[in-house]
Formats: structure tokens, sequence, C-alpha cells
């Protein structure tokens, strides 16, 4: 489209202001999706522990009644589900607490304030654990016309609390684990992702910026001599002899580059007047502009209005 001779391989680049695009080639939103994949995750992190917890509760108690067989006791397996359940459910009702003091800790810097932390939570998270299993199973029993007593003394609250603390490391360290890879996915979207652009530059006016990507590049309109349409993008031909390509129409970006007498001289083609040294009128009515640089562009007579302050010999009639 261009007369320019010897120009090297064409970038494409977007410039800043082209914010007229197709609704088709605009990433759709990420707030609402992210939000609910959000609120996915953690029913699916839920619902992992809910069943890891449900399998190692009912495997405890086959093995308590598979130990109580051995010994010449009394199984009752439906006894000792339903003491493995009561536990369980009183568990994962607790395990937003886990799941906020994994969060609390992983934001907190030093050793000591983080093992503060977590013992802290250990504790709280073995008394409300005891203290809703027992009003459990004594509501639950209550409602069935039985009794429960669980016979509070510093052994069982020990032997509880050893159970509670293993429990709470494993959800713990589980949770740390999906909190890391959340994290290092969370991080791999954002280096991906493109940065958003300021339309309002803090450099001076008399500078263009086109976007290539995530990179931006400055150009003085000085540089530019001329900008020829390419299908759905513009061709910015520089002085150096690179070239950029950005989407866009050339009727916008002849709107954005009119102030630095960079004008229409053809249907497809603007050009840079303050670099052009000389001006060919054909007999047809088209003309032939020459830059400082020795490269030439040709223009249509239905422009040729537009040069007419350039001078230059009057066109035959």
């Amino acid at each position: 489209m261009s007369d320019g001779h010897n120009a090297p391989e064409t970038e494409r680049t977007e410039s800043v202001w082209d914010e007229d695009r197709a609704p088709g080639n605009d990433a759709s939103p990420t707030v609402t999706s992210g939000w609910r994949s959000g609120i996915n995750g953690e029913w699916a992190m839920f619902a992992a522990i809910a069943a890891i917890a449900i399998v190692v509760g009912i495997v405890n108690a086959l093995s308590g009644a598979q130990d109580a067989a051995w010994r010449g006791d009394t199984a009752d397996l439906g006894q000792r589900l339903f003491w493995e359940m009561t536990s369980i459910i009183v568990i994962l009702a607790l395990v937003p607490i886990l799941m906020l003091s994994v969060r609390y800790v992983r934001g907190t810097t030093g050793l000591a304030r983080r093992i503060g932390i977590g013992a802290a939570a250990l504790l709280a998270f073995s008394a409300l654990h005891i203290a809703g299993m027992v009003s459990l199973r004594k509501l639950l029993l209550w409602l069935a016309g039985n009794r429960y007593d669980f016979h509070f003394s510093l052994t069982s609250v020990l032997y509880e609390f050893r159970k509670d603390a293993v429990t709470a490391l494993l959800i713990g360290a589980t949770l740390w684990l999906l909190e890391s890879r959340r994290e290092l996915r969370k991080a791999a979207q954002e280096s991906l992702s493109i940065p958003a652009i300021p339309q309002e530059q803090p450099s001076s006016p008399d500078l263009i910026w086109l976007r290539d990507g995530t990179s931006r590049i400055r150009v003085r309109p000085r540089e530019i001599l001329w900008v020829a349409s390419a299908g759905n993008y513009i061709e910015y031909c520089l002085a150096d002899g690179t070239q950029h390509l950005i989407r866009g129409t050339l009727a916008a970006t002849e709107g954005e580059l009119a102030r630095f007498a960079i004008v229409r001289v053809h249907r497809t083609r603007l050009a840079n007047l303050d670099r052009v040294s000389g001006i060919e009128f054909k007999p047809s009515g088209d003309f032939e502009l020459t830059f400082d640089d020795g490269r030439t562009l040709g223009g249509s007579r239905r422009y040729r209005s537009a040069v007419a302050s350039l001078g230059g010999r009057t066109a035959p009639a």
C-alpha cells in the first residue's frame, strides 16, 4: 500500500487510544467468574475434607469393633459409628475456623507470632470440639430417650485433646497445601493477564503511545512518516525504518493525528507533512510525496487540497 522501500518486518501493536473495539475482541470480565470459582473451590475443599473424615471415622469404628471382639467385649458397631459420626459432624463445623487460622498464619510474619496463632487456634478447636461433641451426643440420645455422660476429667480431656491435635494438624496441613496451590494459580493467571494502561499519560501530550501486548512503545509524531490502512490494522511507518501494526481504523487514527500535521493524502494513507521535502504532481492529478529520508509515497488527487500548503508546481489542467 505504501511506496516505502526496505522496511523491516512489521510488529503488531495496539494504540493506547484504540478503545472502540468490537465486543468479540475484548476479554470477558473475570470478576463474576472469579467469585464463582472461589465459592466452588471452597465447597470442593470442604467436600474433600468431609469425605476423608467420614472414611477415617468408619475405619476407626470398624477397627474398634474388631478389637473389642478380639478381647471378648461387645463390638456394638452401631454405637461406635454413632460416636465417630457425632465427632466428625462437629469437626466439619469447625473447619472454617481452621481455614481462617491457616490464612491468618500465612499472612503473618515472624515464627513466634505464627506459633502463637497456631497454638491459640488449636486450643480453641479442641475446646469447641469437645463441648460440641458432648452437647450433640446428649441432645441426640435425649431425643432417643437415653442419657449420655462424658465423665469430664483431666485424663479424658487430655485424651480428646491429643486426638484433636492430630486432627487439627492434618486438616491444617491440607488447607495450607491447598492455599499454596491456589496462590500459585492466581499468580500464574495474573502474569498472563494484560495490565490496564492509563488513558492519561503523565508525559508530554506531543507523544504517542502504542501498545504491544503488555509493553508500550513511545513514538514522537516527528518520527512518523506515514500511516496506512492494513485490513483490520493500521500500519505506522517510522523514519528509522521500523513499522508497527495497531488494531483500529484509519478514520479514528486520522482524528488523533491531525494535530501533528499528519493528514490524509489517499483513501488508505496519512502522511506527515512536516517530513515532506518535495512534491510532484502527475498529469492525472495524483501526486507523489518525497520525504526527507528519500522515501516516497503516492497521493490521490481527491486529497490534493491537503498538500496545497506545501507548494510545488501546479498540476496540469
